[in-house]
C-alpha cells in the first residue's frame, strides 16, 4: 500500500504544476490585453454617431415676424380703403383749375360723423334729379345763411364772398336772387363758374345726399397732393 501512495503523489504534483503554467499563461495574456489598450489612450473603440447640428432658430423666427407685419399692414391699408376712404374718378371739368377730367382721387367718407360740413370743402353727393349719379362740388352757403349771386359776385349775409381757388377766367357774369339756405340744405357750385351745372341749375342740396369730402388727389402725379 505505500508503494502505491508514493506512485499518485507525482501525478498529482504534475497537474498541479500545469494547471499552474496555464494559470499563469491565462495572466499573462490578460495582463498583455490591458497594456495594449494603455498603448492607445483616448481612442474609442465603439465611437457615437455625429450629431446633427440644428439650423439656427432666429431666421426663421424674423421671417416669420416680417410676414406678419407686412399682412397686418395689408389688412389695415384695405380696412381705410373700404371703410373710411373711397376712390373715385372725376368725370367732367366743372371744378377747374384744381380738378380735372379723368383725376383719381381719394374721399372720406365718415368725416362728416364727426365733424360739420364747412364751407369750401369739396364734397361729393348724390345729384338731387337722378340719385344714381355723383356729383363733385364745393359748398358755397350753409344752412341758414342768405345768399345771392350779382353779376358773378357771391354774397353772403350781406357780405361778398372771397374765392381766390376761381381764377378770373373762370369766372361767369351770372346772377341768381336772394335766398335763405333751409335747414340741413347746401349751396354747391363748382370752381369753373362758366360750365358748372350746380345748385344754381338745381337748387340746395339736402344733408342726406352729401356722403363724402374730396381729401386727396392720387393721379396723375402732376395733380397730386391734397384738395383745398
Amino acid at each position: 500500500m505505500g508503494l502505491q501512495s508514493t506512485q499518485i503523489l507525482p501525478m498529482l504534483t504534475c497537474k498541479i504544476l500545469i494547471m499552474n503554467k496555464k494559470g499563469a499563461m491565462e495572466t499573462l495574456s490578460s495582463n498583455h490585453s490591458d497594456s495594449d489598450q494603455n498603448a492607445a489612450p483616448g481612442r474609442d473603440l465603439n465611437p457615437a454617431p455625429p450629431a446633427l447640428v440644428p439650423a439656427p432658430a432666429h431666421k426663421t423666427s424674423g421671417l416669420k415676424l416680417w410676414l406678419r407685419d407686412i399682412l397686418i399692414s395689408v389688412a389695415i391699408a384695405v380696412l381705410i380703403v373700404v371703410f373710411l376712404y373711397q376712390p373715385v374718378r372725376v368725370e367732367g371739368t366743372s371744378m377747374l383749375p384744381r380738378l380735372d377730367d379723368q383725376d383719381r382721387l381719394f374721399v372720406n367718407k365718415f368725416i362728416y360723423r364727426f365733424t360739420a360740413i364747412e364751407r369750401g370743402d369739396v364734397v361729393v353727393f348724390h345729384y338731387p334729379r337722378d340719385p344714381e349719379k355723383s356729383y363733385i362740388k364745393r359748398v358755397i352757403a350753409l344752412p341758414g345763411d342768405r345768399l345771392r349771386i350779382d353779376h358773378g359776385t357771391v354774397w353772403l349775409n350781406g357780405q361778398s364772398l372771397s374765392e381766390p381757388y376761381i381764377p378770373d377766367e373762370y369766372r361767369d357774369n351770372g346772377s341768381y336772387p336772394e335766398t335763405v339756405i333751409p335747414a340741413n340744405n347746401y349751396f354747391m357750385m363748382g370752381d369753373h363758374r362758366c360750365i358748372s351745372s350746380d345748385s344754381r341749375a338745381f337748387g340746395p342740396v339736402e344733408r342726406s345726399y352729401i356722403y363724402g369730402k374730396a381729401v386727396f388727389v392720387l393721379w396723375p402725379a402732376s395733380d397730386a397732393g391734397t384738395v383745398r
